[in-house]
């Protein structure tokens, strides 16, 4: 298999994260979104991924965008260690707390959106950051209240053991932390990530260590 990535797209580390937690060999092809005329923009990669977007996974003569269909993909072809549980109602959970980051907060904080609100809209650095932490705090306090009210407890989002939720969880807080946002009282989270860290399967999914960090 081959990762189409980038080190600081927090889609891109889902994926990473789930290809550890797996154990499934891949290379990496890191795609840098930040360079001057953007990799991913250019038509070698737009052959991959018309939508010009990181992640992208190759697996044979299959190629798959999007880091939640691409998970669910390795989790169906993969399906030890399992990232869903196994009832029907804590799949819903799963993957509610999941699509609560990658489709509600993720989106508003996105690179690209960011750097629209930049260089079309005029809108200053300040004013920026305050829109990227207003949608990330009210996404992240959203998902802490839904782990209070939650009868399953545990050491990760949803029981004892990662899932799909713990997946996008921590990329997420990644991002938050780039442009200060206060995590303070999230404190529930802030106890799942500590746990999922733990890991090697997450602590080697990090940017920083990424071939492209920097």
């Amino acid at each position: 298999m081959q990762l189409y990535s980038y080190s600081l797209s927090s889609a891109a580390y889902r994926v990473r994260i789930a290809l550890n937690l797996k154990a499934l060999p891949h290379e990496t092809v890191p795609i840098h979104l930040r360079k001057e005329g953007g990799q991913q923009l250019q038509a070698a990669y737009r052959a991959v991924n018309p939508a010009a977007l990181v992640p992208a996974l190759v697996d044979g003569d299959l190629t798959l965008s999007q880091s939640l269909a691409i998970i669910e993909y390795l989790e169906d072809t993969h399906p030890q260690p399992a990232l869903l549980p196994a009832d029907p109602a804590g799949r819903a959970r799963v993957r509610a707390l999941a699509l609560s980051i990658a489709c509600d907060i993720h989106p508003l904080n996105n690179l690209r959106v960011l750097k629209y609100l930049k260089n079309e809209l005029g809108v200053q650095d300040a004013a920026r950051d305050d829109w990227y932490r207003h949608w990330v705090m009210l996404g992240l306090d959203a998902f802490e209240a839904e782990l209070a009210r939650s009868p399953v407890q545990g050491a990760f989002c949803h029981g004892d053991t990662p899932t799909l939720a713990d997946i996008c969880l921590v990329p997420q807080l990644a991002n938050a932390r780039r442009v200060d946002c206060d995590l303070s009282g999230l404190v529930r989270i802030l106890r799942i990530e500590a746990a999922c860290q733990a890991l090697p399967a997450f602590a080697k999914a990090a940017p920083a260590l990424q071939s492209d960090a920097g």
